[in-house]
Formats: structure tokens, C-alpha cells, sequence
């Protein structure tokens, strides 16, 4: 790898009381990468990737992005998320406030922008997540579908090198997935870097560039999507496959 990767993760433990949710997780993602986590429940996924932003603290390891270390006293954290983008399992949309608003509001008061731009800069995400007719909508009043494509474009708003995605699509109706699912790929497409939680795997099939592993809070695999589809290397990974396309 010529360029240092934008995320790397070094030995990264994690504990809640006695019970450890992440075990020496190492890993990197270079620039323009899309690389999906997966596993069972409960293996320390969206932990790992919150860690990443420091919405949870981790306890011993480093994590660096673009080589400033996340876990560091003097590190400016609402300037370093302002870097990194996150969509959550649950939308988090302010429910008083229209899709507009909650995508101007970031702009305003992290970025400093003039609300005139903000607005500019919404309406157009809005546009390109394929919702420029709901602009005055409020939350209430959208599908769950259309609520995380409104999440997605906030995060976007913030013109993020890296897009963290924690199950984006869990909490979702069937039928509502698809639309998701396909403003991610646009983004993957269109060059973002991306760390993706899901158990989509036809997402990832179509997108990831690697796909992480992990059960029991390991990475237990990190591998390029390719070998990971047709030959994963440990019995775990071949288990959870064997699920996952079962259905």
C-alpha cells in the first residue's frame, strides 16, 4: 500500500465491566475502499466501528485516522467527525424538525456555513438520494426507508472523507431496503470510503472490496471479497455463510 491508510486500527480491546467485546482487532482501510464487517450478533461489530469515531471508548490498541489517534486527551473530536460520517441502525432524525432542517443543522453549527448554503447543500443531497419532493416532510411523516436515505444525506452534508454505516438497513421493511441499499452503492461507485456493518450480502458482493470476519469480539478473517465468497478459511465464517445464503 503506497498512500497510508486513512483508518488503522492496532490491537484494539474493549471491555464492558469483565466481559470483553473486542479482542486485538487490527485492521486498516486505505482511501476509496469499501470493506464490509460481518458476523453473528453479538461479535463486537457496531463496536468496533463506533470506536472508530470515538462514540465508544476503547481501552488499550490505537486507532488512527489519517494519522491522528482518535483515542488521543488532545484530540478535537467533533472536528474529527466532522471527517468521518455515520449512519445508524435507527435513523436518529430530530423528529421535530423537517428533512431539510435536519440536514442543514450539522452544516450550520460543526462547518459554520451560511444557511443559504446549507440549504443549497441539502436540497441537492436530498436530490440525490432521491428524495427532492420531501423536503418540508418531518420524520413522522416518512417511510423508515426514506428516513435513512434522509440520515444518509446528512451525514453526506458534512462532505466526509470516510462513511462509517452500522447496519443501515436492520431496521428496515423489506421493500425499503432496496432503495437504501442503492444510495450506498452510488456512494461505493462514486469512490467514498466505506466501513459497512450488514448482513446484506448481495451488497457486498456487488461493492465491498474486502470483508471482515468476526465472531466472539476477533477479527477472524480479512480478506478480499473474492476469496471470502468462494473459499473463507475458518469453519465460523463457512457456518455463518452458509446461513446468511441460505436465506
Amino acid at each position: 500500500m503506497t498512500n497510508p491508510p486513512i483508518i488503522a486500527l492496532e490491537k484494539v480491546s474493549k471491555s464492558y465491566g469483565t466481559s470483553p467485546v473486542l479482542r486485538d482487532c487490527s485492521l486498516t482501510v486505505a482511501r476509496g475502499e469499501v470493506v464490509v464487517i460481518c458476523g453473528p450478533s453479538g461479535s463486537g461489530k457496531s463496536t468496533l466501528i463506533k470506536c472508530i469515531n470515538a462514540l465508544e471508548p476503547y481501552q488499550s490498541g490505537s486507532i488512527r485516522f489519517d494519522g491522528v489517534e482518535v483515542g488521543a486527551k488532545s484530540t478535537n473530536l467533533p472536528k474529527l467527525r466532522t471527517r468521518i460520517g455515520m449512519v445508524f441502525q435507527h435513523f436518529e432524525l430530530y423528529p421535530h424538525m423537517s428533512a431539510l432542517d435536519n440536514i442543514m443543522l450539522a452544516q450550520v453549527h460543526a462547518l459554520g456555513r451560511s444557511r443559504s448554503d446549507a440549504k443549497t447543500r441539502a436540497e441537492a443531497l436530498l436530490a440525490r438520494v432521491g428524495l427532492a419532493d420531501k423536503a418540508d416532510a418531518f420524520p413522522l411523516n416518512l417511510s423508515g426507508g426514506q428516513q435513512q436515505r434522509v440520515a444518509i444525506a446528512r451525514a453526506l452534508a458534512l462532505d466526509p472523507e470516510v462513511m462509517l454505516f452500522d447496519e443501515p438497513t436492520s431496521a428496515l421493511d423489506p421493500e425499503m431496503i432496496s432503495d437504501v441499499l442503492d444510495v450506498m452503492v452510488a456512494l461505493a461507485t462514486g469512490g467514498m470510503t466505506m466501513l459497512v456493518v450488514t448482513h446484506e450480502m448481495g451488497f457486498a458482493r456487488r461493492v465491498a472490496d474486502r470483508i471482515v470476519f468476526m465472531d466472539h469480539g476477533e477479527i477472524v478473517e480479512d480478506t478480499p471479497k473474492a476469496a471470502f465468497f468462494t473459499a473463507p478459511k475458518t469453519k465460523r465464517a463457512q457456518e455463518f455463510l452458509g446461513k446468511i445464503l441460505a436465506h
